[in-house]
């Protein structure tokens, strides 16, 4: 049986997604990066090969994400695309005709504005850790709660507090001064939703036309407490999707299905990648006054890649398998 492999290789988590032909989820993987990417990556590969039947050939491969060059290589990807096409191809997937895209991963967020399944605008926030993932780890962990958790108590809230959003630090000095002031957990945890929302809105989705239907994806949109921000903020229904959590990978496998044609070999170097010693070099090249940095990885002793010069002299010589 014919499959197709994605792979979001992110800052906090690396995801692996096995589509079928008719686009079947096969094997579904979450990991943690745990700033080790090239770990995460074999991991990831072993994991995916335990939990697909014996009969499955891997006919095309995606990547995606900040390290999608980096897993591109390892893997021998057939097409490197970057998150917002990736996001956007996914949740084109999951719902016809979506016209929005809210999504707030780890150390990011971004909003995708499509028309008749194309991506025709997008915008992200990469400054301010306000509004992400980890942020709200990070406060979830000052409460004393499990993540899981957390939307949960913020939806049994009936007074929820105001609390400020639009900085990170802020945020958490005034969250301090609410519980010391006497605030229930709960509402405190409702307030932080609504100020993540605000946050999103005012800054990400700033001049945005944002039309339903609305998907929520990325890892947040597990948070039931922030769906519900979302949908009385924008007064609209906001839609989950089943694979919200890895989406990058899903459009990845996705793109990868498109790319690759019934007669064509892909680049994929199998799941013995997993065994592989892995070595990544950088080293600055005074050819010109440019100064780049050339990153170099090699794979069991073999020179797999090399990128960052402008010139093409050092990367030319061994051409990276993208697209």
């Amino acid at each position: 049986m014919r499959a197709y492999l994605g792979i979001d290789l992110g800052s906090v988590s690396t995801n692996f997604i096995v589509l079928s032909q008719n686009g079947e989820v096969l094997a579904n993987i979450y990991l943690r990066t745990q700033g080790n990417p090239i770990q995460a990556v074999k991991k990831g590969l072993l994991r995916t090969k335990s939990e697909l039947p014996s009969n499955i050939t891997i006919s095309g491969v995606g990547t995606t994400g900040s390290g999608r060059q980096l897993a591109g290589i390892m893997v021998g990807a057939d097409i490197v695309k970057n998150e917002i096409t990736a996001h956007g191809i996914a949740a084109a997937n999951e719902v016809p005709g979506v016209r929005t895209v809210l999504e707030i991963g780890g150390q990011d967020s971004k909003i995708i504005i499509l028309r008749d399944g194309m991506v025709i605008d997008f915008a992200m926030n990469t400054v301010c850790a306000a509004g992400t993932g980890s942020f709200l780890d990070r406060q979830a962990e000052r409460l004393g709660l499990p993540i899981e958790q957390f939307g949960q108590l913020a939806m049994r809230s009936q007074n929820p507090v105001r609390i400020a959003g639009r900085c990170a630090v802020f945020a958490e000095s005034d969250m301090i001064h609410k519980q010391q002031l006497g605030h229930s957990m709960e509402d405190i945890a409702r307030g932080l939703c609504q100020a993540l929302v605000r946050n999103y809105l005012n800054n990400v989705a700033k001049g945005k036309d944002i039309f339903p239907p609305v998907l929520f994806q990325g890892g947040v949109a597990a948070n039931v407490g922030m769906k519900q921000a979302f949908e009385e903020a924008l007064q609209m229904e906001v839609w989950v999707p089943t694979q919200h959590a890895v989406m990058g990978a899903l459009g990845a496998a996705v793109l990868a299905r498109r790319k690759t044609t019934d007669s064509a070999k892909s680049n994929f170097r199998g799941f013995k990648v997993s065994d592989w010693n892995f070595d990544v070099k950088g080293k600055q090249c005074h050819g010109c006054s440019n100064c780049c940095e050339v990153v170099e990885i090699q794979g069991e002793g073999q020179t797999l890649a090399r990128w960052g010069d402008r010139c093409g002299r050092w990367s030319e010589q061994i051409p990276m398998q993208t697209a």
